[in-house]
């Protein structure tokens, strides 16, 4: 499944009420680079989910600060595709590979202004994605995996076993425990092989602690993603590995979730055309899908 991901970003800021507004090409250098810049850093304001990657710009609008502010507004309308990178990891969207038809891809939109003088800096985001229907995928691949549900009982149980793999073949000296469930996929060939990938966190119990006392071991600040694959078996593929600030009993750790904005998963609305001259931008992926949003 791909998912191409736009975000729109929206908003002005008023100075007495006054704002310029100006409409500029979608094929500015300088607007590319906001636009970039921006991504990012709606990527390091998240805490769950995937990377997103930017790949067309569908739309802009600019205000002109005046009186006592400078600098400017944009508004943003960025198509973007997740990545197989998760959030966890705070890499760079263009160090993260795209999520192509056999890794269930995902598309959406956001909403954000951003101010723009001597830096860019982000206001806020509100975003929608989805993952791209199935049918869609098959039409194209028919041998592709496709997405499961996340609460069935053979993807958790799948989940459990390549967690008791990780912690066997880990060199780690401590014990980790499930975090999220965050993507699951079927591929029928000979029989069904299932693909789970999900969070792991480290605890404070070592490896050779007795089966019986794991339910009882504290998490420590520290969070993994896993990808994982079971077919009859269990096989380890690769993890990213996040140590956050260790937590002392007197210090206060806030959480950064969501304190720009939001992303939701929703069904697809029609959009309306580009407003800006020379707009939109040319795409740069092509998951090879019939679908004018990919």
């Amino acid at each position: 499944m791909s998912v191409s991901f736009l975000v729109l970003l929206l908003g002005l800021l008023f100075h007495n009420g006054k704002a310029k507004v100006e409409s500029q090409g979608c094929h500015s250098p300088d607007v590319e680079r906001t636009a970039e810049e921006v991504l990012q850093q709606i990527n390091q304001d998240r805490t769950d989910g995937y990377i997103l990657t930017l790949n067309r710009l569908y739309d802009l609008s600019k205000s002109i600060l005046q009186k006592k502010k400078s600098g400017s507004v944009y508004n943003l309308t960025i198509d973007v595709l997740e990545t197989k990178c998760h959030s966890i990891s705070k890499k760079p969207w263009k160090q993260c590979e795209v999520r192509g038809l056999g890794d269930i891809p995902v598309y959406g939109e956001c909403q954000a202004s951003v101010q723009v003088d001597a830096q860019v800096k982000l206001e806020s985001y509100s975003c929608a994605l989805r993952e791209v229907a199935a049918t869609a995928i098959v039409h194209v691949c028919p041998d592709c995996p496709t997405a499961d549900n996340l609460n069935e009982p053979v993807i958790k149980e799948t989940a459990k076993l390549a967690l008791q793999k990780f912690n066997k073949e880990s060199h780690l000296a401590n014990y980790f425990a499930l975090g999220n469930i965050t993507k699951a996929s079927l591929q029928w060939v000979v029989g069904p092989s299932y693909f789970v990938e999900f969070t792991v966190l480290e605890t404070e119990c070592s490896k050779e602690t007795d089966f019986s006392e794991l339910t009882h071991c504290q998490p420590m600040n520290c969070q993994f993603a896993v990808k994982q694959h079971h077919h009859n078996h269990t096989h380890l593929h690769h993890h990213e590995h996040v140590h956050s600030v260790t937590q002392g009993s007197d210090v206060t750790v806030s959480n950064p979730k969501g304190l720009l904005g939001r992303i939701v998963f929703e069904p697809a609305t029609p959009r309306s055309a580009p407003t800006a001259s020379s707009c939109p931008g040319a795409r740069r992926h092509n998951l090879g899908l019939r679908s004018p949003l990919l």
